[in-house]
C-alpha cells in the first residue's frame, strides 16, 4: 500500500525541492500544504486534518526564518518553531505517524571550532536559534521516533535566499562587502529533499537528531565569490568582518556540520556545495 506523506510548509524552499522529487517517487502519495490549508499553529486544525487524512509520514518544512525580524517578534517564532511542531508530534505519536523535521546550524553557536556533531552542546544565542532548538526538544519529547534534520545555508532556485540576493546585487553593482568570519557550508534544498525521502523509503535508522549540509566548507565570502565566478558576473567582492556588518541576530562563527552520522545510517553519498551551486545556477 503506498505510503502518505504530509508535507507542511509545502511553499519553502525545501517543500518546493519535495514537490519536484515527487514526481519520481510515484510509490509515495504526497498532501502538500501551505499554511492555507494547514496552519500548523492552529492545535484544533492539526488535529482534525490528521484525523481525516491519516498520513503515514509528515515532514514539516515550516517554520519561522526570518531571523533577525524574529527578535523583535519572539511570539511568532516560538509559536511557529516550537508550540506548532509540538502539535504535529502530538499527532503523529496519537496517529502513529513517523515524523521528520527540519532544524538548524544556528543551535549549536558553541565556540568548538571544528565539525559540530548531533552530541555537542547547544548554546543558542538568538531568538530564531532558542526558538528552534525548543522545537527540536519538544519533538522529540511527545513523539520520541521522530527524526530531526539540522542543516545549514539552505538556497535552491526557489523563494528568498542569499543566492538570488547576490545574483540581484552583482548585476545592480559594481562591488560589494560580504562577511568572511562566518564559517559553515551552503546546503541545496534539494538535496535536504532527498535525505528526507531516504529516511521513509529505508527505514531502520534511529530516531533522534542527524546532520546534513554539502560536503566543503565556505565562508559567505567564499559563497559570494562563488556564485559571481560560476555566473561570469563581473562585481567585486570585498571581505568584511561580521562586526562591520552589525545584525540584530547573532549568528554563529563556525556552524560546519559533521555529517558522518546520516552517511552511515543512510549509506548516502553527500555531493560537494560547488557542484551543488553549479547545478542550481544551471536550473535558474
Amino acid at each position: 500500500m503506498s505510503k502518505k506523506i504530509l508535507v507542511t510548509g509545502a511553499s519553502g524552499q525545501v517543500g518546493q525541492a519535495l514537490q519536484v522529487l515527487a514526481q519520481q517517487h510515484r510509490d509515495l502519495t504526497f498532501l502538500f500544504t501551505n499554511r492555507h490549508q494547514l496552519d500548523i499553529r492552529q492545535e484544533d486544525q492539526v488535529s482534525s486534518f490528521f484525523d481525516a487524512q491519516q498520513p503515514d509520514v509528515c515532514i514539516n518544512c515550516a517554520a519561522y526564518t526570518a531571523v533577525d525580524k524574529a527578535e523583535t517578534d519572539q511570539d511568532s517564532a516560538l509559536l511557529l518553531n516550537d508550540r506548532a511542531v509540538g502539535f504535529l508530534a502530538k499527532a503523529c505519536q496519537e496517529n502513529q505517524s513517523h515524523l521528520l523535521h527540519i532544524s538548524s546550524d544556528y543551535v549549536y553557536h558553541n565556540s568548538l571550532n571544528r565539525p559540530l556533531r548531533e552530541t555537542d552542546p547547544c548554546q543558542p544565542q538568538s531568538i530564531y536559534a532558542k526558538s528552534k532548538l525548543a522545537g527540536d526538544e519538544r519533538a522529540l519529547r511527545l513523539h520520541p521516533q521522530t527524526h530531526i534534520l539540522r542543516t545549514s545555508w539552505v538556497y535552491s532556485p526557489w523563494g528568498n535566499n542569499f543566492v538570488k540576493t547576490m545574483l540581484r546585487l552583482g548585476r545592480e553593482r559594481e562591488q560589494i562587502r560580504v562577511v568572511y568570519d562566518q564559517i559553515g557550508a551552503p546546503t541545496y534544498a534539494p538535496d535536504i529533499a532527498e535525505a528526507l525521502l531516504q529516511f521513509i523509503t529505508h527505514p531502520g535508522a534511529p530516531a533522534g537528531i542527524y546532520n546534513f549540509a554539502n560536503a566543503g566548507v565556505a565562508s559567505w565570502y567564499d559563497f559570494a565569490k562563488a556564485i559571481f565566478d560560476m555566473a561570469e558576473i563581473n562585481c567585486q567582492v570585498t571581505p568584511i568582518p561580521s562586526s562591520a556588518y552589525p545584525t540584530p541576530a547573532k549568528r554563529p562563527h563556525y556552524s560546519l556540520l559533521d555529517t558522518q552520522k546520516i552517511v552511515d545510517a543512510l549509506g548516502m553519498e553527500i555531493s560537494h556545495w560547488r557542484d551543488r551551486l553549479r547545478q542550481c545556477l544551471k536550473e535558474m
